[in-house]
This record gives structure tokens, C-alpha cells and sequence, in this order.
């Protein structure tokens, strides 16, 4: 264990040599890569706005008992729609990887 202590983290030169390397490896896929990850982060934002959304209609329809039967259907519709959407985003992305 006394060996390792005369390791250090990266820094200056290593990093930017490492940068290179990756660059040389990657370089021709990180702006798939970006915009992969902007679209999940994209989607993510949407479904959590959606939720969002549904809590709150939920409370309000809390307080209007009978409109908890339409909500309620309406909500497994649109739970449905997300989970199409999201299989034919990843089917998508599968599709041309």
C-alpha cells in the first residue's frame, strides 16, 4: 500500500495529454454523444414537468370527487402516450447505433 501514496491525480500536461487521446478516440462521436445526452436531459425535463402536472391535478381533482373517474382514465392515457414515446425514442436511438 506504501507504493501507492506516490500516485497523484492527474494534472497539466498529464490532463491535456489524456484530453488528446480522447479526442483522437472519440472525436468523431461527441457530437452524437451530445446530442444524445441533450435529448435525454431533454425528456427528462418533460416527464418530470408531466408529473408535475398530474399532482397537481390530482389535488385538485381531490377535492371534486366526481371527476376522479375521467381524471384517472385520462392519466392511464397519457401515461400510455409517454411510455409509446419513449419506446419509439429508444428504438430510435438503438436503430442507429
Amino acid at each position: 500500500m506504501a507504493g501507492l501514496a506516490f500516485f497523484s491525480l492527474p494534472q497539466g500536461t498529464e490532463l491535456i495529454i489524456i484530453a488528446v487521446i480522447g479526442l483522437l478516440l472519440f472525436g468523431r462521436k461527441l457530437p452524437e454523444i451530445g446530442r444524445s445526452l441533450g435529448r435525454g436531459i431533454v425528456e427528462f425535463k418533460k416527464g418530470l414537468k408531466g408529473i408535475e402536472d398530474e399532482v397537481e391535478e390530482v389535488g385538485r381533482d381531490a377535492r371534486d370527487p366526481r371527476l376522479e373517474a375521467d381524471r384517472t382514465a385520462e392519466l392511464e392515457a397519457n401515461r400510455q402516450n409517454v411510455l409509446e414515446k419513449s419506446d419509439s425514442a429508444v428504438a430510435e436511438r438503438t436503430d442507429r447505433a
